[in-house]
């Protein structure tokens, strides 16, 4: 058991880690040690979207040929959707989890985020920061991602409790079978709407959250709010 109280994926299955970088030069090497440390049967896949603070100059020196894990390297910074999209092309194993770059979830909470895919038990795994309340997460935050979970739980007949958060894990033929369109971090929501459209249920776990300010290098802003606002109701009627 973890430390959230939930079993661990069972062995067998190989998961596949994408982690989207773009200028996170100063959290990367805890990450990825954290991600390369965790107890599963796995491949990680890092890709630097664009990044212009050395970040890939520090993965060419620092992690380039370590067992496990493939870097890729796309240039100009082209969004997060488009970095996801990349590793998911690239990725080979049964299931598909995603992993930010930053440490505001911590990995150790991916095992549990990962076993019900890898064991069979749902399609879909998202790993809730608030399934057991608001946390540590700002006002501001929070009630953005309340109203986009709750529109998103209103179009389609859902009971999500973080439709935002990173840690999703996907079985891979499930995901690919979605056809992924979105480039920045509108994939959040375009994700979500198509595994509901689709059919598959999806599952949620407990996770911590460490969250982060504009200071330390948080990204998305109420532009980005906007936008997966707009893709909320977008992804619910779009031809599929």
């Amino acid at each position: 058991m973890d430390a959230q109280g939930v079993s661990g994926p069972k062995p067998g299955r190989v998961l596949s880690i994408v982690i989207p970088v773009y200028n996170e030069k100063g959290s990367l090497a805890a990450v990825l040690e954290r991600v390369l440390a965790l107890p599963l049967d796995k491949e990680v896949i890092v890709v630097d979207d664009g990044s212009t603070d050395g970040t890939a100059e520090f993965l060419k020196g620092a992690f380039e040929g370590r067992p496990g894990l493939r870097i890729l390297y796309q240039t100009p910074n082209q969004g997060k959707g488009a970095a996801l999209a990349a590793g998911f092309a690239a990725a080979t194993g049964f299931a598909v989890a995603v992993q930010d770059a930053d440490l505001e979830l911590d990995p150790a909470d991916l095992p549990a985020v990962a076993a019900p895919v890898l064991d069979g038990r749902a399609a879909a795994c998202y790993g809730s920061r608030f399934l057991q309340g608001r946390g540590r997460a700002a006002p501001a935050s929070y009630w953005a991602n309340r109203l986009l979970t709750s529109l998103t739980n209103l179009l389609h007949g859902s009971s999500l409790t973080d439709m935002e958060t990173c840690y999703k894990c996907v079985r891979l033929d499930v995901l690919r079978s979605l056809k992924l369109a979105a480039r920045r971090f509108d994939i959040e929501p375009e994700v979500t709407a198509k595994l509901l459209r689709h059919g598959h249920g999806i599952m949620e776990v407990p996770v911590r959250y460490q969250p982060r300010s504009k200071s330390e290098g948080k990204k998305i802003g109420w532009r980005d709010g906007l936008s997966a606002l707009k893709a909320v109701v977008k992804h619910r009627f779009a031809p599929l």
